[in-house]
């Protein structure tokens, strides 16, 4: 706290003329205790020290203290529950604020600032920003942040994961909006970059050696727990939420990427340089461009690629939702490669099928050209079932289709009715009322209903009705063996099967 020079002279004449208490002073002027002990520091005064009262505690002072020395980090609890084995009766409450203030502080360890030549070193890290709630998806906001260590130039790009694409297509871009691609390119431990560590060992996630391999940088990471060490990155998304997120609407993930590009043009590049208040990072970067390592002709392959298994229904699962594939590929391992905007499935080198991405979850993405060729599929299948068994039980079906596909009939709905006809008359009354109808040259259900009528009413039969049974009935209904009746013989008697 700041005060003014004529409360730091009434605060003295208070203390030395008045004798007033610190605790007085601070209590009537309004001001915090550590303000006035301050000021009495500056004038070369100093409190009278408060005697300390005898406390329980003070024979095992020293036990608690060389314990603390050889032991920093053993809680408050463990400590007490010694201190109480050896005669301590005082209250755990108390016992642990004494000991809070008796525990051993590290250090504080001091740091060089790190300088680096332009185009040397970039620094990658994500950021957590919350969730985006999409239709029934609660879809997590990250966004990817690189930092050129020298000019303090910002790259911001939100996605809706942190996969191993998104991470890839930030570099990409970044590379883009840079010009050009940083010598090293600091990174966390994280697992988009680093598989295993034991030590100075670490062993690289493989895509990302193939991209660095691609654009010639150097993938470093730092050591553990060192934050320091990127600390340029850290500070920025620290900048990018007090700046940038903070209070911000927006109405789409496209429309928040927009208003980052904006930003990090804009006010982001025009503060003040760090290095130089006379500059500002955009100067700082215009100077250090030319440094940077140049692009490769040949564009890097983006996009998620996996293997997927089709059940029964012509879709596949990926990211939350289902996809329509051609009902063909059933009951196959296809693969899906998906960017931001697209979803397209393969099977070996052959597309197969593409769709709009959809950060939905459990939502139905189909082609209506799939769904169509699957349901005129379904149509033939049945249509086929029913000419096939209307064949074998009555040949001459066969003839009257083809008499009524010459005129150009729905050969659907005659089949439909010739099987209705033969569930209820049979095979051999149906045959008759075909040959009839083809006699009379008209191959037409009715035709044929009416001549199994009219041989109904000639033989004097009763309408017939058509009986469907369960399969459970079916089943009580098999027909029984019989058993031999010499069997039965063998039971009675042979006195008592005489006559008298």
């Amino acid at each position: 706290m700041v005060i003014s020079a004529d409360m730091s002279a009434q605060i003295l004449r208070l203390h030395e003329t008045e004798r007033w208490r610190v605790g007085t002073i601070a209590r009537q002027l309004h001001v915090h205790r550590d303000t006035v002990r301050r000021v009495l520091a500056q004038a070369g005064l100093s409190p009278p020290a408060a005697l300390l009262r005898p406390s329980r505690v003070d024979p095992f002072r020293p036990f608690i203290l060389q314990t603390l020395a050889k032991f920093p980090t053993l809680t408050a609890a463990r400590l007490f529950d010694m201190v109480h084995e050896r005669g301590y009766r005082g209250s755990p409450d108390h016992f642990r604020h004494l000991v809070a203030s008796l525990r051993p502080r590290p250090a504080a360890e001091a740091y060089l600032r790190l300088r680096t030549l332009p185009g040397e070193q970039a620094q990658v890290d994500w950021g957590h920003f919350g969730y985006l709630q999409i239709g029934r998806a609660r879809r997590p906001l990250m966004a990817f942040v690189m930092v050129l260590s020298y000019s303090r130039r910002i790259f911001l790009r939100f996605f809706l994961d942190a996969r191993m694409d998104s991470f890839l297509r930030g570099h990409v871009e970044a590379f883009a909006a840079y010009g050009g691609c940083a010598r090293v390119l600091l990174y966390d431990n994280l697992k988009s970059a680093v598989l295993e560590r034991i030590g100075d060992a670490v062993r690289f996630n493989p895509e990302l050696l193939k991209f660095a391999t691609h654009h010639r940088f150097e993938p470093r990471p730092v050591a553990v727990a060192r934050g320091n060490e990127k600390g340029r990155v850290e500070r920025s998304i620290r900048y990018i939420r007090e700046s940038f997120f903070a209070a911000r609407e927006f109405a789409d993930l496209d429309d928040l990427n927009a208003q980052a590009r904006r930003w990090c043009e804009g006010l982001a590049s025009d503060r003040r340089w760090p290095e130089d208040g006379s500059l500002s990072v955009r100067q700082a970067f215009e100077a250090e461009r030319a440094s940077l390592l140049a692009l490769p002709a040949q564009e890097y392959p983006l996009g998620e690629r996996v293997a997927v298994q089709v059940g029964k229904t012509p879709y596949v699962r990926f990211d939350l939702n289902d996809y329509s594939v051609p009902h063909t590929h059933v009951r196959r391992t296809l693969a899906v490669l998906a960017d931001p905007e697209c979803v397209r499935v393969f099977d070996g080198a052959a597309e197969i099928a593409r769709h709009a991405r959809s950060y939905d979850a459990g939502a139905q993405i189909e082609d209506a050209a799939h769904i169509d060729a699957l349901v005129q599929h379904k149509r033939r299948s049945r249509g086929h079932r029913g000419v096939d068994r209307l064949s074998r039980a009555v040949p001459s079906a066969s003839v009257l289709l083809a008499r009524a596909a010459e005129r150009g009939e729905n050969l659907g709905s005659i089949t439909a009715a010739l099987l209705r006809l033969l569930d209820r008359y049979g095979a051999s009354a149906l045959q008759a009322a075909i040959d009839s109808a083809l006699a009379q040259g008209v191959p037409h259900p009715n035709a044929v209903r009416l001549a199994l009528e009219r041989a109904r009413e000639e033989q004097g039969l009763p309408p017939p009705t058509a009986l469907h049974l369960s399969e459970e009935v079916a089943r009580r209904d098999a027909p029984v063996r019989s058993h031999a009746l010499a069997n039965y013989d063998r039971i009675v008697p042979a006195d008592e099967g005489e006559q008298p």
